[in-house]
């Protein structure tokens, strides 16, 4: 007994070495924490520049404050100290960066009075939840279509899809918010014109307040997925043709395998993996695709929070929601790399750029 509770924390450490060694050998463990690094980097680099165009640009929060009468040059130089905008923009920037890396503080926002962050941490929920429902309902619809599409080439139902993808990516997407919009203004009270909740919200029960957010997405889910659901359509039924010419799909008529399997196991995995590379923009595109639908739709996302501190050129708030979309961008890229070496085996992550 005693032997055994001696050589036992010995035994746990060769445990946890061993498990390092296969960690520090794991090639997609490898890929992450090389690609967190560079990412780490570049949010750096976004950051620097992001403030110095800020800064370049005409015009400052004081300045439009300057501009209010009432406002006297002492409680502007007040505001000046309270936020350091009295300091050099290095000096402004170095600050701003070390509140980032110690204490994930993003600075206060100059309108609201409030911590950028949790603005942020606010306002990401309600955008997320718009942003990939449309995704995922747009790839669900947009495959499948491109698909029949391409097995059926220059059939009525190829040529029907293909006038549906044109009209869709030919449409502004203000204009189908604008339609959508005067539809439901025809359609009420069956469609909610805007709003991310009804009045009587509070009073609903849990399932209930599910159902009554969800009946608050159809129209902006709808104005995001459009444009998008044409262009990946087209898309898909491209990379499917092109992968349907090669010789090693011929090959496999040739040995007599059903043309089901040729199309669905062969050709389809071939074909969706340039599909799959976008899915990153995809997901970085979440912060300003759905700006339209959340301005049109009176949606309480990051769309709306954003052009108001443009607007009101709220410096921090303004690098908050920049670094936030580097961000994703890069936390997208990352996740389509290990979607597609999940999707293909036969990809080596360190070969793909």
């Amino acid at each position: 007994m005693t032997s055994t509770s001696k050589s036992s924390p010995s035994h746990q450490s060769n445990l946890i070495l061993t498990r390092l060694q296969a960690l520090g050998s794991n090639e997609t463990f490898l890929y992450v924490i090389k690609r967190i690094l560079q990412g780490l980097l570049t949010l750096l680099l976004a950051s620097f520049l992001s403030f110095i165009i800020i800064q370049l640009a005409p015009g400052s929060y004081i300045d439009t404050l300057a501009q209010n009468p009432k406002i006297s040059p002492e409680t502007l130089e007040q505001i000046k100290q309270q936020f350091g905008l009295d300091q050099p923009w290095y000096v402004q920037y170095w600050r701003w960066l070390v509140q980032v890396v110690t204490r994930f503080n993003f600075g206060m926002s100059f309108v609201y009075f409030r911590p950028v962050s949790s603005l942020l941490l606010e306002r990401i929920p309600a955008t997320l939840l718009l942003a990939i429902l449309s995704i995922i309902i747009t790839w669900t619809v947009a495959i499948p279509l491109g698909v029949v599409s391409a097995v059926n080439q220059n059939s009525l139902a190829d040529k029907s899809l293909r006038v549906i993808s044109y009209l869709g990516q030919g449409f502004p997407s203000f204009i189908t918010a604008l339609i959508l919009l005067f539809l439901a203004q025809q359609l009420s009270p069956l469609l909610p014109v805007g709003n991310m909740t009804s009045l009587y919200y509070a009073e609903l029960s849990p399932i209930g307040k599910v159902l009554d957010i969800a009946w608050h997405m159809i129209l902006p889910t709808i104005a995001l997925t459009i444009t998008s659901f044409a262009g990946l359509q087209r898309l898909m039924r491209g990379q499917l043709l092109d992968v349907l010419r090669q010789d090693y799909i011929q090959t496999a008529r040739a040995k007599g395998l059903p043309e089901n399997k040729v199309i669905y196991v062969h050709a389809l995995r071939n074909a969706v993996n340039p599909l799959i590379t976008l899915l990153g923009f995809e997901f970085a595109g979440l912060l300003s695709g759905a700006f339209i639908a959340e301005f049109f739709f009176n949606w309480p996302g990051l769309g709306r929070l954003i052009l108001q501190a443009v607007t009101a050129q709220d410096l921090y708030l303004v690098m908050g929601s920049l670094i936030m979309g580097a961000a994703m961008l890069i936390v997208g890229n990352l996740l389509a790399d290990l979607l597609l070496k999940v999707v293909d085996p036969r990809i080596k992550l360190e070969n793909l750029k």
